[in-house]
């Protein structure tokens, strides 16, 4: 809401946002969040804009201050984020949730609260772990969702 309302009024702004799995309802799903929550760049020049509308702006809670002075961010910075983002979508991505060798733990189900370990992906929804069982070694099909990392 910030960011539209900012640039409404003409501020350039930037919202680095980021595509990462997370958790909900015993479910593990893509969200698109900022990457810096309750943060954005916004670009001014000191001693020329007038910034002091920026705090009544709907969405917008305050401004990061040192002293009286607003926090700045060197051009660099934010430009190192936006050329860190993928070009097509303008995300940033986290590693995968899990990859092949990771030591993943069994969370519902009759075999919950043991550990395995992850082998291959499947499908969207399911991996194969190998868990050791009675002795043995036994590869399983089991969904997703239903680990999290050791």
């Amino acid at each position: 809401m910030a960011e539209q309302n900012l640039q409404r009024q003409g501020w350039q702004v930037y919202l680095p946002l980021i595509r990462q799995p997370r958790r909900r309802c015993g479910r593990w799903i893509e969200v698109i969040e900022p990457l810096f929550p309750r943060y954005l760049f916004l670009r001014f020049q000191s001693g020329h804009d007038d910034i002091s509308p920026i705090r009544s702006t709907t969405g917008v809670h305050n401004l990061v201050r040192f002293s009286e002075y607003p926090a700045t961010v060197p051009d660099s910075i934010v430009e190192s984020l936006r050329r860190a983002a993928d070009g097509a979508t303008g995300l940033h991505y986290r590693e995968p949730l899990f990859k092949t060798g990771d030591k993943v733990i069994v969370e519902q189900g009759p075999l919950a609260g043991l550990q395995a370990i992850l082998v291959a992906e499947t499908g969207q929804e399911r991996v194969i772990i190998l868990l050791e069982m009675l002795g043995r070694e036994n590869r399983l099909n089991i969904k997703r969702d239903l680990l999290r990392l050791a």
